[in-house]
């Protein structure tokens, strides 16, 4: 009788271990939630690429003998490559204008700005807005020519994948112009029509 007993003890708990195990089938494995990844995007066109195009405007240019200075039409070439890096632009470029500013009562004209620049900036829409800085060099017909340099700001708007306007401020500053001992400091107001390629 005892063997009995003892048997059906066995068997009930050979029957029960799979239940106390969790049962006789394999447990179903909760999904796993994976969070979406945001990738950075950019705001805008793409501006990596070169551009060829025109400038005109207005420059006002003051010297540092009093009542010497000047202003008139200003306007020209520019050249340049700018690099996208998403939401930020960086360029560098050239700009070459011309000009027949008469800096009165000096009977001085300045004739030519040529521009070696920087420029970095930030994407707004289809805009970039940016500030620029360089090296400049300006002509004129009796003092000769010299060196300087220059800084502003702009904004270019992009019409298309391929053109685009915009509009720049630019101050330059020629300290000792050509060894004349006149300090020579220039603004210019330009609006910038562009084709990118």
């Amino acid at each position: 009788m005892k063997t009995s007993f003892y048997s059906a003890v066995a068997v009930t708990m050979l029957g029960a271990a799979p239940a106390l195990a969790g049962g006789l089938t394999a447990p179903v494995a909760e999904p796993v939630v994976v969070e979406p990844v945001v990738m950075a995007t950019s705001v805008g066109p793409n501006w990596t690429g070169g551009y060829l195009g025109a400038q005109i405007g207005y420059g006002d240019i003051g010297t540092s003998l009093k009542g010497v200075e000047g202003d008139g039409a200003i306007g020209g070439l520019i050249a340049g490559y700018d690099y996208d890096l998403g939401n930020w632009v960086i360029g560098a470029g050239l700009d070459y204008d011309w000009t027949g500013i008469e800096l009165e009562p000096a009977a001085v004209e300045v004739e030519e700005v040529m521009r070696v620049k920087l420029r970095g900036g930030y994407k707004i829409g289809n805009g970039l807005a940016y500030l620029s800085g360089g090296y400049a060099k300006a002509k004129t017909d009796v003092l000769g020519d010299d060196d300087g340099y220059f800084v502003g700001a702009g904004y270019e708007h992009r019409l298309s994948d391929r053109f685009s306007l915009g509009g720049e401020v630019l101050y330059h500053k020629f300290d000792d112009f050509n060894d004349s001992g006149i300090d020579v400091d220039a603004t210019t107001i330009q609006m910038r029509a562009a084709f990118r390629f």
